[in-house]
């Protein structure tokens, strides 16, 4: 009986067992249309992605308005508040209740209009993506009413019946709690933080193509408007007034067309910066017939030119306004309208490519500069012994395999070895290989035999004075070192073979000027001075800064005495320091011309003072062999890279800018933002001496190093070469870890 219940259990199990293998077909999802407003929802969320975007499609509205004037007040970013108001033609009252509906609008009416559509809206879609995502009133008036009306809106219909009030010409529209029934967004947005400053830069742009439309940005509250420009008929003065006067003191008027209907038709003018432009990041202004766009191959094409023609750090600043045919601009391509399709468009953007490049060529050729390693010359024998440092030279055959704690990380396709520039190698073109044939004379011509150039004998025992204490090690390092960046602001990072190495920028550009005054004694070329400065002055100035007192005035007739007399000196030396040195001084006592020591680089004038004050009290000018190493010494100190006297605004700087303007912003009623407690024209200046002194220690110290230093043995013990890693000890120090 057992035997039989436990043959029955045994094949009910694998009944069951048999119907969890058979798979169980369930039916497809039925297909369900949505409720209308969750597709109006869906869709708001496309054309609405952030407060920036209602505002962009508010302006563009009173734009195609007719306004000469467009306000726009923000509150927390735009999330509580967006309010546009402009002076435009207004709504009809009419037109009111289907101004919010989806698909209503007075820009086209068929979709042939599409084809040569003038206006920036057309879809009719903004107005009410608006409402299902926020709080919409709007408040107009038409020419010739005598009052106007105002309206609340949700989900695309109003509220109530438009009401009468008092109203000034245009539209005014209101959003208020933008995306308040999508949470998620809203706390996303609420965490960003940045929308304002995406609203500022949406005005500003609006603003220096829309030239004679006046445009005003503020916070909710705040006295004082972040952008208001009123209507102009200069482009560079709506530049100037929105991003300021040095950004239009380095723009370039550009401009080209094509009228061929087999390639292109097409018309662009603007402006493009120069090479003593510099930025953190690249500014790219574009319209194409009115419409803000962007364009990322075109944007590409004019960074590739930058990045070719300038120094790969610059960040360019870019305003172009491309005009076509309607029909060859595709305007239905993107929700928000961001983006337009071209007829033709690879054409044009070779030839707006081809001309930027040209003009940039043409007149940054001064900038343009390739780099080049030279190797040492086999005719450089040094007979020195190498001191304390360690001959770093490398042994054994290329065959040979290196270990693994002697091996170095190089970058090929990038001497000159930057941290932030690891990039693909590309054949040279025919342009570059002119270019690169250019620095190369140039440098031959640097690289003169001092015996051709120098017949005095105190000039060549000077040179072989540099020559015989040169530290061959130090050498090596020098000519064959990989530039890594600047570690502060006098050390930079060199890497040579398996070494790191803290070099000290001030001491080497110091050294390496003072020889190159020697060895390019009297075959100068010369920069000239824009305004030639009075010597008098130059030396009053220089001892008022080295006198510590300076409430004391009982040393100014000193002082005035001293200026009289190293200026009659200079005056009675003017010959020689014009004919040796290429210093001109005029028979009035005016410094009009200074040498050029290095290829591209300017030294710091508010250095002149010092230089001209040491020329006066420092040189021996009856012993010719002291006095020519005085003025070669003198000449290195002035043209050696030192720090900006402003302080560097990357570290703990920035805080002497921030101050400045706080005292004087103590009497405001409100207080001052983050953007108001900086003096930027201030911080734009030292930024801009930063970056250009840093530019010219990559480009233009370390190559010159490379091709002609010769470092002196004292520059082994007295800290200018620092050795701070080295890989095998990193090595062993990881290996016992």
């Amino acid at each position: 009986m057992e035997m039989e219940q436990q043959q029955l259990q045994q094949e009910k199990e694998g009944e069951e067992e048999d119907q969890k293998d058979i798979p169980v077909v369930k039916e497809p999802p039925k297909i369900r249309r949505l409720d209308e407003s969750v597709v109006n929802r869906i869709a708001a969320g496309e054309v609405i992605q952030r407060p920036v975007s209602a505002i962009k499609e508010l302006v563009e509205n009173s734009l195609d308005a007719g306004s000469t004037s467009i306000n726009v007040v923000v509150k927390d970013g735009g999330l509580k508040l967006i309010q546009v108001s402009d002076d435009g033609h207004g709504i009809r009252h009419e037109d009111l209740p289907i101004l919010c509906e989806r698909h209503t609008t007075s820009k086209l009416s068929s979709f042939e209009d599409l084809q040569s559509i003038k206006s920036m809206g057309f879809r009719g879609e903004a107005l009410a993506s608006m409402t299902y995502v926020g709080h919409v009133t709007v408040t107009t008036i038409t020419k010739g009413q005598l009052h106007g009306y105002r309206v609340s809106y949700k989900d695309g219909v109003m509220e109530h019946e438009p009401k009468p009030c008092a109203a000034v010409k245009g539209t005014q529209i209101m959003i208020e709690n933008l995306f308040y029934n999508m949470t998620a967004r809203r706390k996303t947005l609420q965490n960003s933080g940045d929308d304002y400053s995406k609203t500022v830069d949406l005005l500003s742009r609006f603003a220096i193509h829309h030239i004679n439309v006046g445009f005003s940005c503020r916070k909710h509250g705040a006295s004082r408007a972040d952008v208001h420009t009123v209507a102009t008929s200069s482009r560079l003065d709506a530049i100037r007034s929105v991003y300021g006067a040095s950004v239009v003191r380095n723009l370039m008027k550009i401009e080209t067309s094509d009228s061929d209907p087999n390639s292109s038709i097409f018309e662009m003018d603007g402006f493009i910066s120069n090479s003593s432009y510099l930025a953190k990041k690249i500014t790219m202004v574009l319209f194409i017939n009115n419409r803000l766009v962007e364009c990322s191959a075109l944007k590409r094409a004019v960074e590739v030119v930058y990045a070719s023609t300038l120094p790969k750090a610059s960040k360019p600043f870019i305003y172009m306004s491309i005009s076509l045919p309607p029909e060859h601009v595709d305007v239905n391509v993107h929700p928000t309208k961001r983006e337009v399709s071209l007829l033709n468009q690879e054409t044009i953007i070779e030839k707006i490519q081809s001309v930027v490049e040209t003009k940039l060529r043409n007149s940054n050729d001064a900038r343009t500069f390739q780099e080049q390693t030279a190797q040492p010359s086999p005719s450089d024998n040094l007979d020195t012994t190498k001191d304390s440092l360690p001959d770093p030279s490398a042994s054994g055959p290329k065959s040979q395999k290196v270990p693994v704690h002697k091996m170095v990380r190089t970058d090929s396709s990038d001497p000159a070895g930057r941290l932030h520039a690891y990039l693909k190698a590309k054949p040279p073109s025919h342009c570059e290989m002119l270019t690169r044939l250019a620095s190369v004379r140039s440098s031959v011509r640097q690289r003169r035999n001092p015996k051709e150039t120098a017949d005095l004998t105190s000039i060549q025992e000077l040179i072989s004075d540099i020559d015989s204490n040169c530290h061959s090690g130090l050498l090596d390092i020098v000519r064959q070192c990989t530039y890594i960046g600047m570690a502060d602001d006098v050390f930079a990072l060199l890497q040579y073979n398996t070494n790191l190495y803290l070099a000290n920028v001030v001491n080497l550009s110091k050294e390496l000027m003072y020889q190159q005054v020697l060895r390019r004694f009297s075959h100068f070329n010369a920069i000239q001075l824009s305004d030639p400065a009075p010597l008098p002055e130059l030396i009053m100035l220089a001892l008022k800064e080295e006198d510590l007192d300076t409430e004391c005035n009982e040393n100014d007739d000193l002082k005035e005495r001293i200026a009289q007399m190293n200026t009659a000196l200079l005056k009675q030396k003017s010959e020689m320091l014009d004919e040796y040195f290429c210093i001109h001084i005029d028979q009035q006592g005016n410094l009009s011309r200074l040498p050029v020591i290095l290829d591209q680089y300017t030294p710091d004038m508010d250095r002149v003072p010092e230089f001209v004050l040491c020329l006066g009290n420092d040189v021996d000018w009856e012993d010719e062999k002291n006095c020519f190493q005085a003025i070669s010494a003198a000449l290195g100190n002035f043209y050696a890279m030192h720090p900006p006297l402003l302080p560097n605004p990357s570290a703990d700087g920035l805080q002497f800018y921030r101050r400045r303007v706080a005292e004087t912003s103590l009497d405001e009623e409100d207080g001052a933002c983050v953007e108001d407690e900086i003096d930027h024209e201030l911080l734009s200046e030292a930024e801009t001496a930063w970056a250009q002194r840093d530019w010219s220690i990559q480009h233009v110290l370390v190559p010159s190093l490379r091709l002609f230093f010769k470092p002196p043995t004292s520059m082994a013990t007295n800290g200018t070469f620092v050795q701070v890693a080295s890989l095998e000890k990193l090595y062993k120090t990881f290996e016992r870890c």
